[in-house]
């Protein structure tokens, strides 16, 4: 075991978050969240309408998708609520161009330090660099005429907690259609489903890791065997930081452009991974947060941190210019300027289509830091947690 436990640890398979007093969204209270103000990009609550266009049916894959993640931006809320004693501020906000979303945030809570979970439907059209970042097709050149008609649904949710010994956790499940102007040479017709869930301690217990895996592995297993080796691989593939040579953190699993499969196997598929993050992270939470420290400790986090913010915001593709991110903090503040590239397709994806800023940059933590060729001691844990973000381990 990589770390010292603190307190007795259950084996992964006792690791359980409690319903006992977890409040159940109402069905009200859910076809509430499933609405979005007309008229601005603004947050805004007057005149509510469904996220969805009046043309899509209630039983279509864009209605039941947007329903799914309506219910998993509940669960996730109110498990988060129960720890930490704080509530989330909602925003519900549309987008000039077709749909809306409801992104909830808890900042300064008692436990994390920042905590998002985001839904959005959104539609409209899309510059062919778009298409590219939202489903990697590189066949799509910007010489190809036409804007690109699109759709897309998902859940994005960040968790920065605020003891070092307590991981940071992020999971993505969206759904796309895109289609072909008429006439017009672009992108071909399709659908696909995409998302994900990972692991970013600043410290590595190892029977936090492997309780994090084993409840991935359980989600993948029902439907594909092959599903946790594979995603798992394409986890510590995506989050791997280039010009560090280091993963932002653990892994987990990560798949993209799924359509091999029947579309309701598919959807079945995403609703039981997101249905799966509660189980897998709030047991960890509530072990380690109230873990004692140092200032060391909560330096290191700070360390991981920013490299959480490289890997979001800094990269090889598609060229961003011309803006200025302040990141500000009581202890920490930083200024980046972007003439740079974006690795995260995410990212790229909701800037390139024009989407809500304090959404999309949700994920950043409140605050963090980078030292001048900061090298942690060989075999500390600090160094230790750094070998396994440069050479991913098999957990299970």
């Amino acid at each position: 075991m990589a770390m010292a436990a603190l307190g007795s640890c259950p084996a992964p398979q006792q690791l359980r978050w409690s319903k006992k007093n977890h409040r159940r969204p109402s069905k009200a209270r859910v076809t509430a969240v499933a609405m979005a103000a007309a008229a601005s990009s603004t947050k805004s609550k007057s005149d509510p309408r469904l996220l969805l266009r009046d043309e899509d049916a209630s039983d279509s894959m864009r209605a039941r998708f947007e329903a799914m993640i309506l219910s998993a931006q509940e669960e996730v809320c109110d498990a988060v609520e129960a720890v930490d004693g704080s509530k989330f501020r909602e925003d519900v906000w549309t987008r000039p161009g077709g749909g809306g979303g409801v992104s909830r945030v808890l900042q300064d809570g008692n436990v994390w330090e920042k905590a998002g979970v985001n839904v959005s439907v959104v539609y409209g059209t899309m510059p062919p660099e778009a298409y590219r970042a939202a489903k990697a097709d590189t066949s799509v050149t910007k010489d190809k005429a036409g804007r690109i008609p699109f759709f897309a649904a998902g859940i994005s949710s960040v968790m920065h907690p605020k003891n070092p010994f307590a991981p940071t956790v992020h999971f993505n499940y969206r759904y796309f259609e895109t289609d072909t102007p008429k006439d017009v040479e672009g992108a071909p017709r399709s659908w696909w489903f995409g998302g994900g869930t990972d692991f970013t301690p600043s410290y590595i217990f190892d029977e936090d890791v492997k309780h994090f895996h084993e409840i991935q592995k359980r989600a993948c297993d029902k439907f594909d065997p092959e599903y946790y080796p594979k995603f798992k691989k394409w986890c510590d593939d995506y989050f791997l930081i280039e010009h560090r040579g280091e993963r932002r953190g653990l892994g987990g699993i990560f798949f993209d452009d799924l359509s091999d499969r029947d579309p309701e196997q598919l959807l079945g598929f995403a609703t039981e991974c997101a249905n799966s993050v509660v189980d897998a992270y709030i047991p960890i939470v509530e072990k380690r947060k109230d873990t004692p420290f140092t200032q060391a400790n909560k330096d290191w986090q700070q360390l991981r941190r920013g490299r959480y913010v490289e890997f979001n915001l800094v990269s090889r593709e598609n060229r961003i210019s011309n803006t200025i991110l302040s990141l500000q903090s009581n202890q920490y503040s930083l200024l980046i300027s972007f003439s740079v590239k974006v690795y995260d397709r995410g990212t790229t994806f909701g800037l390139k289509t024009g989407g809500r800023i304090e959404s999309i940059l949700m994920s950043l933590p409140l605050s963090a830091r980078w030292e001048y060729d900061h090298q942690p001691v060989q075999g500390s844990e600090e160094w230790n947690l750094l070998d396994a973000c440069k050479n991913p381990r098999e957990w299970l």
